[in-house]
């Protein structure tokens, strides 16, 4: 799977995207991530990325040239599944989108600096938006990079045991059951009886439940109103 990050401050990424699970994807010829510096494609002799808005207002904004030379450059070379824009009005991102998005070969993520991006660029281009959270980030880097790592991991060959990304959070909408690794006591805590039994169903049915009790605790709203 290939990934064509655009971004106007591209060594944010590397160091985001150049380790652990990303890198070992990479390694292993499962996916390709490149990152692509907006100012390579600025205007004039500095290279001119952003400008001020339209109608006043604090801030800068990405110009729309810069973008779409990049965009028409890599859409030509390519087919994409998905064009994302990483914004804070975007669609959260969820474990489903992760999935649905490892289904694919190619990916465009565009990153936004400063106040964001020229809207015609969006109107244009963009066929998925998405967001982090309801909060703003200097910069879509670290959104995008959220977005790479949550897909990569779910390529086949990329985790050592195949069933690993499957017994993630959020992956059936719940939150994932307590973890524990030795020693099998530690100050005094003794690691639950049942994990150490070697009984598998009754071990995965103690997990279903301590999963099932911890969201309803701590995330009542990934059940719905039907499950509360």
């Amino acid at each position: 799977m290939r990934f064509d990050i655009i971004s106007a401050v591209p060594d944010l990424l590397g160091g985001l995207l150049g380790y652990s699970i990303p890198k070992r994807a990479c390694d292993k010829g499962l996916a390709e991530i490149h990152i692509h510096n907006l100012h390579d494609y600025g205007l004039g002799k500095y290279k001119q990325i952003d400008d001020t808005p339209f109608g006043g207002g604090a801030g800068m904004v990405l110009m729309p040239e810069p973008l779409s030379t990049v965009i028409e450059k890599l859409k030509s070379e390519r087919e994409y599944d998905h064009v994302i824009y990483m914004t804070p009005d975007g669609s959260p991102l969820k474990q489903g989108l992760s999935n649905q998005l490892s289904l694919g070969e190619n990916v465009m993520l565009i990153c936004g600096h400063y106040k964001g991006i020229d809207h015609r660029v969006r109107d244009l281009y963009v066929t998925l938006e998405i967001s982090l959270g309801d909060f703003v980030l200097s910069g879509g880097e670290i959104a995008a990079a959220a977005v790479v790592d949550s897909v990569v991991r779910l390529l086949p060959g990329v985790l050592g045991d195949e069933e690993s990304a499957l017994s993630d959070s959020f992956q059936d909408d719940l939150l994932a059951p307590p973890l524990y690794t030795r020693p099998e006591v530690f100050q005094g805590v003794r690691v639950p009886d049942v994990l150490t039994t070697g009984n598998h169903p009754k071990i995965a049915q103690w997990k279903h439940e301590q999963a099932l009790e911890r969201t309803m605790r701590l995330r009542p709203d990934l059940l719905g109103d039907e499950e509360m």
